[in-house]
């Protein structure tokens, strides 16, 4: 069986067009930023009640 015009995917014969700029990072003023010492306390209780509290068993 011979291919014809109608077997080929045109959308495949042009080049993918460039990424968003939107889609990288943009240097320094992305980066999070350090947590402070009482969000850490914070995340750390949250820890430690999550680890201390018995697993629920799912229904």
């Amino acid at each position: 069986m011979r291919p014809t015009d109608r077997d080929v995917d045109h959308a495949l014969a042009y080049p993918e067009p460039p990424a968003s700029p939107l889609w990288h990072r943009q240097s320094a003023k992305a980066r999070p930023r350090p947590l402070t010492d009482a969000q850490r306390e914070h995340n750390r209780e949250l820890l430690d009640l999550a680890w201390r509290r018995p697993r629920s068993t799912a229904a």
